[in-house]
């Protein structure tokens, strides 16, 4: 007598492998199937694009959360597939049930993670890591239920047709990889300028659950049974409705965790083409901030520093020509144009979005005191370095790089080597670059490397730092990194063709600002640090 649970004799397939009865011919079926890898793959890859650019943006340091972000995903994918392998029993009921779930959480995880770090980054103590905790934890979600799909969508593909195992993979990798590649081009290109990152994300889950539970539901419906196919089709019409909820939802909710992140003053949130521009404040009487994806660019309090130390230091010596790489604030420019002998200022901004606010909204306009309505002023909306790279051949007293923070991947390559050259090229014999080179106190490494690529670009350097307010700034996301409690400084690089550090003079301007006496004690305290045994002495003491 045979034993009701005795294995299968060898090479005879399990009984869940018996050919499916399809409501199409098995071709069809197979396109069917394969469509959908293709769709899946596009929506997984979206998903793991939302993480690392809602990290990036909300707590800095792309390259890190990119790292943990995708690190985390490709392992938790290897975890879910080998769980995966106690759902082939039950495949189609299985790819739904996972389908629904990477739905929600893919499609809700970025209105959790902004909800978490709106109003919750700033409570400190034990959930100072809150939101770094709850990406690792989407991110694991995510890829747990992503790698699940491949085993459970081999299976169904199997059930249409026998097949060897060589050509299924073929089949099903190859579906898998250009729906993971239209995933990544619309992204960047549809979703985020067109849709917005919360509802971008929304969209996708709903994709993602319509295109798994109208393949098990209209294709392999045959192998559920009646209360199966009415309990996974409730649990795909909750899923779209949660998120359908979430998306009309998304505008007061996006306004809501705005004020939250940057403050109840906020009048301007536009999206280029190029980044995210937040103004808040900056009418009736109150300072203006400008935030640029996220990052404190403008502070209201201690703008005028920091343009002044940037700008006028480097006007000292002959300053009738002036480039200025960035600066589409147009703040740079107006501390340049306080110059009566300039004649000529050159700006390369990449973002014509940014230049317009700064020519026609008012707070901004009045701050930049009109900069671009002056003839001197010639406005260029290119990239700075392909810009350098065109060799416009003019010589340029000045060249101020007025640029993002270089902790920042996308700024990386503005801070080259290459990079310098090429404005050195730019500059005339007798003429001098000056660098906004990040905090010296809170971020020593880097700032001492951009002075170290200067110096092997073939420049002669002299460091300086000029300090903010003691008590930084509490607005924007930068606070998460613990920015509001760090000492808040802005360091600088003057730079000059040769082997000679220039000089650095005060000159005549805002004496109540840039001083001196403050520059020496910059001066005295980089002096008694020691930075991967490069000795801050480097800082030359100004001379006046």
């Amino acid at each position: 007598m045979i034993e009701p649970h005795a294995p299968a004799p060898p090479g005879v397939p399990p009984s869940w492998t018996s050919p499916a009865r399809l409501p199409v011919r098995p071709g069809t079926g197979r396109f069917l199937v394969l469509a959908c890898v293709f769709v899946c793959a596009a929506c997984g890859l979206v998903y793991e694009l939302e993480l690392v650019a809602f990290a990036s943006y909300l707590m800095g340091d792309s390259v890190t959360q990119a790292s943990v972000v995708l690190s985390v995903m490709v392992f938790a994918m290897g975890i879910g597939s080998l769980g995966a392998k106690r759902l082939r029993c039950h495949a189609a009921a299985g790819f739904v049930a996972v389908e629904a779930a990477l739905a929600l959480v893919g499609g809700c995880s970025a209105m959790a993670l902004y909800a978490v770090f709106a109003w919750t980054a700033g409570w400190g103590g034990a959930w100072a890591a809150g939101p770094r905790c709850l990406l690792v934890a989407f991110s694991l979600a995510i890829g747990l239920l992503i790698g699940a799909e491949v085993p459970l969508l081999m299976e169904l593909i199997q059930r249409i047709r026998r097949q060897d195992a060589g050509g299924a993979v073929a089949d099903l990798f190859a579906a898998d990889y250009v729906g993971a590649l239209v995933g990544g081009l619309a992204f960047p290109f549809l979703l985020l300028p067109f849709l917005g990152q919360l509802t971008g994300a929304l969209l996708t889950g709903t994709v993602n659950v319509v295109a798994g539970a109208a393949l098990v539901l209209g294709l392999f419906r045959r192998d559920l049974g009646r209360r199966a196919r009415r309990l996974l089709l409730c649990a795909g019409l909750v899923v779209l409705g949660v998120l359908a909820c979430a998306a009309a939802l998304a505008g007061d909710f996006e306004r809501a965790a705005r004020h939250a992140v940057y403050g109840g003053d906020v009048r301007v949130a536009v999206r280029t083409g190029v980044q995210e521009i937040v103004l808040a404040g900056g009418t009736r009487g109150r300072p203006l901030d400008l935030f640029l994806d996220g990052r404190l660019r403008v502070g209201g309090r201690d703008e005028r520093r920091y343009h002044e130390a940037l700008v006028h230091p480097a006007l000292t010596g002959p300053h009738a020509r002036v480039l200025i790489l960035g600066g589409g604030d147009g703040l740079a420019a107006r501390e340049v144009l306080r110059h009566r002998d300039v004649h000529r200022v050159d700006l390369v901004e990449p973002d014509p979005g940014l230049v317009e606010l700064a020519r026609h909204d008012p707070g901004l306009a009045a701050l930049n005191a009109h900069a671009f309505a002056d003839r001197r002023v010639h406005v260029t909306t290119a990239d700075a370095l392909a810009w350098l790279r065109g060799g416009r051949g003019r010589a340029y007293d000045v060249v101020i790089a007025d640029l993002p923070d270089p902790g920042i991947t996308a700024s990386a390559k503005l801070y080259s080597q290459e990079f310098y050259g090429l404005a050195r090229r730019a500059l005339a014999p007798h003429g001098r670059l000056v660098v906004h080179a990040g905090p010296v106190t809170t971020r020593p490494r880097a700032y001492w490397t951009v002075a170290a690529t200067l110096r092997a670009a073939g420049y002669g350097v002299s460091p300086y730092r000029v300090a903010g307010h003691d008590s930084g700034f509490t607005a924007g996301p930068d606070r998460s990194a613990g920015a509001s409690r760090a000492p808040h400084d802005w360091g600088f690089l003057l730079a000059a063709p040769g082997r000679t550090p220039p000089p650095l003079r005060l000159g005549a301007w805002r004496p109540g600002t840039l001083t001196q006496d403050r520059l020496a004690e910059a001066a005295r305290a980089a002096d008694r640090t020691r930075i991967d045994g490069l000795r801050a002495s480097t800082l030359v003491r100004p001379r006046y």
